[in-house]
Parts: structure tokens; sequence; C-alpha cells
């Protein structure tokens, strides 16, 4: 059976860094993108260099009608989808809480905790063995955000990292005996251009080293961590998340 994983947020940084490694792992893959096609686009043209196929799928993963499309497209591409890299998210600007609107807290819970258990639930409706399917894989990105809380900067985004790791906990338990195996990735300091994204483009680079490790973390460290997870060789990997912090 062909391996096709679903990349959402796949254009840039760590769902950049998955699609391509993936496809080195023998993955032909679906990468989604919000706005930026071009940047896709040279995604899918590593992924096809590496011999695998790719279909570069546009959606907006806090949508739901967006999700669905999303996997009906990568089926109708690449066949049957097997993998779900659940990448897609925001931090939201960097913010007291006193200052925060509930439109950024909705934002971000939108896209980070509603879109995710959208795309999870799409997934297994597709691999569950007790509906149909042959099973699968689901890593989901976390954040140890959820742990350390981000006071002062991402509290929101804290917050909906929590969820993440509560959500992949219960649904993992839920769908294992189904062929299904769920995990997630918790990144830290990671140097990828989300930073700037939220107002603080140096913030890796002046705060690197004060994680444990001496440094920030690449998108290829995490993206090795998340490859791994989806592959056979962590076939009894299953419900736990995955620390990838540099010891933060």
């Amino acid at each position: 059976m062909s391996k096709v994983l679903i990349v959402t947020g796949g254009s840039r940084g760590i769902g950049a860094a998955i699609c391509r490694l993936a496809a080195k792992d023998g993955w032909d893959v679906a990468v989604n993108y919000a706005g930026n096609k071009a940047a896709a686009e040279a995604v899918a043209a590593d992924v096809r260099a590496a011999g695998r196929k790719a279909a570069v799928i546009q959606g907006d993963m806090s949508k739901e009608a967006d999700v669905i499309a999303l996997f009906e497209q990568a089926e109708a591409e690449l066949g049957p989808v097997t993998g779900l890299a659940a990448n897609a998210g925001i931090t939201g600007k960097i913010t007291k809480v006193a200052d925060m609107s509930v439109t950024a807290m909705q934002e971000v819970v939108g896209l980070n905790v509603i879109g995710l258990m959208v795309q999870n639930r799409e997934a297994v409706r597709r691999m569950s063995t007790r509906l149909g399917g042959k099973g699968g894989v689901i890593v989901n990105t976390s954040s140890i955000a959820a742990r350390l809380g981000a006071p002062n900067e991402f509290t929101h985004y804290a917050a909906s990292k929590g969820a993440v790791d509560s959500w992949t906990r219960g649904i993992a338990r839920e769908v294992a005996g189904e062929g299904v195996r769920v995990c997630a990735v918790a990144p830290g300091m990671i140097d990828t251009e989300i930073h700037a994204t939220a107002g603080a483009p140096d913030r890796a680079a002046r705060l690197g080293s004060t994680v444990p490790i001496g440094r920030a973390g690449s998108a290829e460290e995490v993206a090795q961590t998340i490859v791994w997870l989806l592959s056979d060789q962590a076939s009894y990997t299953g419900g736990g998340i995955l620390e990838v912090s540099g010891g933060r």
C-alpha cells in the first residue's frame, strides 16, 4: 500500500521540513497552504525531486469545509490517506492577558484547537478499520508552551496547545484498536518565521542561549521526530506527547 501523507501548514517552517523529509522516507505528500502558493509549489517540487508524488492544496484549516476539501482532493490526486501531520497553527501576536482581545483568542483557538480536531476527525473517518479504512498514523503539533504557559507572550497559544495535548491523549486511546496510531510532538524554541509573524523576528536568536542545550532548534530537527513517529519504527508509540525542546 502506498503511503500518502497530508501535511497542514506545509508551505513553511516545520511543515515544509516535514514534507521534504517524509518524501525521502517514501511518502507521497499533500502540501497544504493557507496563502503562499509559490512557497507550497517549491516544497512540492522538492518532494517530486525525491521521487515521490505531491499535491498542492490551498485551504484555511480553521474552516471545516476547507479541511474536508483538503482530504477529498488529496485522495483524488494521491490515493487513500494513511498519514496526517496536523501542523497548521498560529501563536497570535505577543500580548499580555490584560490587553488580549476576544478576536485574538478566537483566532488562535479556532485554528489550533477546532481546526486540528476536525483534521483528526477526517483522518479517522478514512483510516479507521472500524469504518472500512486500512489504518494510519496521526501526528499533531503541540508545543512545550502547554507546560510553560507562555506568560507575557502567548498565554492563549499555550492554552490552545494544552487542549491539543488532552485531545491527543483521548483520541489516541479511542482509535488505537481501530488501526489508527495518534501521537503529538511538542517543539520548544525553534528558529522559524513564526516568531516574526508574532512580532518578534529576533526571538529565537535572542532567547536561544537560555535553552539548556544552548541554542534554538531547527525545523528539520522537529520534522525528523515527526517523520519517525509516522514510520513503522514507531509502531508501539501512541498517545504520547514527545518533546523536542533542547531540554527546556
